[in-house]
């Protein structure tokens, strides 16, 4: 059988009933600049071995920015050759001064691991003595002691940086007096409750750093996010420059929209994206074209590797296509990296493991099942797919979930808008209390010293209130017996927080996580199905006095989704604007939640599929919340239909907004009351899930008119009758719920 060729493919796959969209981006040619003459000539030649003769315009501008001293964040698309913005002018300053040292942040330690290997090819073949380490949780104590002496390269991730290079600052003193970049790689990761503790575990490098008399210069580099350039400011509090001209070729690229056919009229369900993905998966596999395939969860990713290879078995054989996620072995990892870029491996199935910028060469396809949840991570999975000069094809298969089908039906909100815009808050006070018992310990402050940009005397104060700190003159001294970081999580914003212990092997019981306490109410409670990573693990005991959740790894075909009783009490209103039917608020809330009954819903259809009781103790919660009150209703609303109303429009604004706000689904929530108690209105809350809250409520409160019209349009694109699970959520015969939503909508 004669195999076809990708245009040969994609011909016929535009013949294809099931497609929503098609996209096409023109193909762009390589903008070049001559290799700076002040790069050291033994960097030119180990460069050239590689093929690299000139700079593309953005790596070009990057070198003379950071030569210059000044602090830059680089966006382009992914595989432009983003690594040599920072790697040029290090490896530059080093060369020309030995003494010179250098602080690589990764967000994780696989991406870590990826990037020194690369760079100490590049040393390798310069023939210059520069030592590059990685410094996390697997370094031997032999070479830690190495790493702190003579590392010119010290590569880590924000954790490590927090708990063990901050806190022992005395052990890393040729570090930081000769500090000269601090390089931010994946800035765009850096948001919500992560990105507000990673504010601040910088403000508390740069401290140390003025402590030992360095000012480095910062380089950051992101995808492609709304405001790269307010992020890296926000982040590391110093002006950034802005390089966003991307000179690297790219090849012509097809976007394709795919929605599944209806299988259930009634409801609007769809054939479950995963099959679509196997019998598209196998059509180009089988023709021998190299193809990355993007599940959302692990369980997912080895239902979809187990059908592709039974389907291609007898074609290419099961070895050439191989899964990829959290959890595989760094060697495993390297190999199947390694059998991309040779082509060896036809096909790889991954989680968004591979959505950062892992190098595995340029694949022809990329197949997403679903969409990833925001556009800036759409873009940087299909970055995965398009050679530098060839034609390639991505295909997003859209689910039956709302925002899926939101998606399919408004592909102008996909293609014309920028990304999203990252948002932290470095001031929520909760993480900032913390983080100043850190600084502290590490070292006094005195009584005006600005920490970021804020005058924190009165905290201090209060901590000398609670024996924490000590007050000699005009300096704060650390005066606990306690070691401040190691009670703080950087991925979280409550200290209270549940320890989550997997006992699926009797023999090698492990800590894969934590969670606050709050949040814990409803994800971790008995029997619950809680997904770390993308594996399922059903919640054996949850054991609240103690705060630890026992796990143990399950593979099943339904999650669950908890019912909160919440008493919501508004303590301060700080905006307000009016609005034709109602007025939106910003302030501050309390939240009384207790946890009443769980259900179980079927992946595929939505279905609910069982339930059972919750016993917890009532938790409260102080936080910021957006709401919209409304004062007029149609006179004919009963209460029954009323309080069906706000729950639909809940239902969508529950999917919409993650999407808006570029943060997870868990970090938001939104409650309907039919008579909030401080005015007896009908009222739609949408509160940050934190205590303090993170800036999100705030976001929605300033963008609601595009909320609302995400949500008008995801209702009336539904092609249900009269409202459905993709759309507000339930469907009540003759109720014209659908029309209603719509209309209660349009008058906000």
């Amino acid at each position: 059988m004669k195999k076809k060729t990708l245009s040969e493919l994609i011909q016929e796959l535009r013949e294809n009933e099931h497609i929503a969209n098609w996209h096409e981006i023109e193909p762009q040619e390589a903008r070049t600049r001559p290799m700076p003459e002040s790069v050291d000539p033994r960097i030119k030649d180990a460069l050239g071995k590689r093929g690299i003769a000139e700079l593309y315009t953005h790596q070009s501008s990057a070198y003379e920015a950071v030569r210059k001293g000044e602090n830059m964040v680089a966006v382009t698309p992914t595989a432009s050759g983003k690594t040599l913005c920072y790697n040029l002018p290090v490896l530059q300053q080093i060369a020309d001064d030995d003494s010179s040292r250098a602080l690589y942040l990764f967000p994780t330690k696989a991406l870590a691991q990826d990037q020194k290997s690369e760079l100490n090819e590049i040393i390798q073949e310069m023939g210059i003595d520069i030592k590059s380490y990685t410094y996390d949780g697997d370094t031997s104590p032999a070479i830690r002691q190495l790493v702190r002496k003579a590392g010119h390269i010290v590569i880590t991730n924000p954790d490590m940086l927090h708990s063990a290079i901050l806190p022992h600052h005395t052990k890393w003193v040729s570090l930081f007096e000769n500090l000269k970049f601090i390089v931010i790689d994946e800035l765009h990761t850096y948001r919500g409750v992560f990105g507000s503790h990673v504010a601040n575990v910088i403000r508390r490098l740069k401290r140390i750093c003025a402590f030992y008399g360095s000012s480095p210069v910062f380089i950051c580099t992101s995808a492609t996010i709304a405001n790269p350039r307010e992020l890296a400011e926000h982040l590391t509090g110093s002006p950034m420059r802005l390089i966003d001209d991307n000179g690297a070729p790219r090849g012509r690229k097809h976007f394709v929209f795919y929605n599944p056919p209806v299988v259930n009229q009634a409801l609007n369900i769809r054939r479950s994206a995963t099959v679509e993905v196997n019998n598209l998966a196998k059509e180009f596999l089988k023709n021998k074209i190299q193809t990355i395939i993007f599940a959302r969860s692990r369980v997912r990713v080895e239902i979809i590797l187990s059908h592709i290879q039974e389907l291609v078995k007898k074609e290419i054989g099961p070895k050439s296509i191989r899964g990829y996620r959290g959890g595989y072995l760094p060697n495993q990892r390297r190999e199947i990296e390694k059998g991309l870029r040779s082509g060896d491996i036809l096909g790889v199935v991954s989680t968004n493991a591979l959505e950062l910028g892992v190098d595995i060469g340029q694949l022809q396809v990329c197949v997403m099942t679903g969409y990833p949840g925001s556009i800036a991570s759409s873009w940087q999975q299909a970055g995965r797919a398009g050679r530098r000069h060839g034609e390639s094809l991505i295909v997003m298969v859209a689910g039956s979930t709302p925002v899926d089908q939101y998606m399919v039906h408004n592909p102008d909100y996909f293609f014309e808008r920028s990304p999203e815009a990252a948002r932290i808050n470095p001031e929520n006070l909760i993480i900032l209390v913390d983080h100043l018992k850190c600084a502290a310990y590490e070292l006094p402050f005195k009584e005006h010293e600005e920490y970021g940009p804020l005058d924190v005397a009165d905290i201090m104060e209060y901590l000398v209130e609670e024996r924490v700190l000590h007050k000699n003159a005009d300096t704060f001294y650390w005066a606990n017996q306690s070691f401040p970081a190691s009670g703080i999580s950087l991925r979280s914003a409550s200290q209270e927080n549940v320890v989550i212990v997997d006992q699926s092997d009797v023999a090698n019981v492990r800590i894969i996580g934590e969670m606050d306490r709050f949040s814990a109410m409803t994800l971790l409670h008995d029997e619950a199905i809680y997904l770390h990573e993308g594996v399922q693990f059903q919640v054996e005991k949850l054991d609240w006095d103690h705060k630890k959740a026992y796990v143990r790894e399950v593979d099943v075909e339904y999650y669950t989704d908890a019912n909160l009783a919440i008493n919501l009490k508004v303590l301060e209103i700080d905006k307000t604007k009016e609005r034709r039917a109602g007025s939106l608020h910003f302030g501050d809330v309390t939240v009384n939640a207790i946890p009443t009954i769980f259900k179980k819903i079927k992946m595929s259809t939505f279905e609910n599929i069982g339930s059972g009781p919750i016993h917890l103790p009532e938790e409260e919660l102080h936080t910021s919340s957006a709401w919209i009150e409304i004062r007029q209703v149609d006179d004919d609303i009963g209460a029954k239909t009323l309080e069906q109303l706000l729950l639909g429009i809940a239902h969508v604004l529950k999917h919409i907004v993650p999407v808006l706000a570029m943060c997870d689904r868990n970090d938001i929530h939104v409650v309907p009351q039919i008579k909030a108690a401080h005015t007896q209105l009908p009222t739609i809350f949408v509160y940050d899930h934190y205590p303090g809250g993170i800036g999100l409520a705030d976001e929605v409160y300033k963008r609601f008119d595009e909320v609302r019209d995400a949500a008008l349009n995801m209702i009336s694109g539904c092609p249900c009758k009269d409202g459905c699970p993709s759309c507000i959520g339930t469907e009540m015969e003759g109720s014209d719920l659908k029309r209603r939503s719509l209309r209660l909508l349009e008058r906000l």
